[in-house]
């Protein structure tokens, strides 16, 4: 039997110095763009979570001092659709954002099952591209959280 999800996430904002921004287009809902997300597994660290999601979703694997914790939380209500799995009775979800700054703009390898595409985009572009207010609130505040390139 599968383990519910649990209602603890990760968003990993990735971008250059000059702050483009990488999107992944939903497989399951052509039009929705985000940046990597996904919840946390077992008992690993969010760090873990960040790192571990951004290798599944893009085929990037990068050492832990690459990702930046800005510390910075939300919570939201779980999409209807998506509630089945995750535990009875839960609606809500909390969110934790990283971020992780390339050199320059490259080819990421997604995952079929959850996206069917990628693009790289200013950042203002890519927050509008958004459908979630949390993802495109954490690249419209990229610039006070920029980091250096790996």
């Amino acid at each position: 039997m599968t383990q519910p999800k649990q209602p603890v996430s990760v968003l990993v904002v990735i971008h250059t110095r000059e702050l483009d921004v990488l999107l992944l287009e939903r497989s399951a809902h052509p039009g929705f763009w985000q940046s990597v997300t996904g919840s946390r597994e077992g008992d690993e660290s969010l760090l873990a979570t960040a790192q571990r999601e951004v290798a599944e979703e893009t085929g990037l694997q990068l050492p832990a001092e690459h990702f930046r914790n800005w510390s910075l939380t939300n919570t939201y209500e779980i999409f209807e659709e998506w509630r089945h799995r995750y535990a009875p009775g839960v609606t809500s979800n909390v969110e934790h954002v990283f971020s992780l700054c390339l050199p320059e703009p490259i080819a990421v390898t997604t995952s079929p099952n959850e996206h069917c595409a990628s693009q790289w985009l200013p950042w203002k572009e890519a927050a509008a591209r958004c459908f979630s207010w949390s993802n495109r609130d954490a690249i419209l505040m990229l610039p006070e959280h920029r980091q250096s390139a790996t």
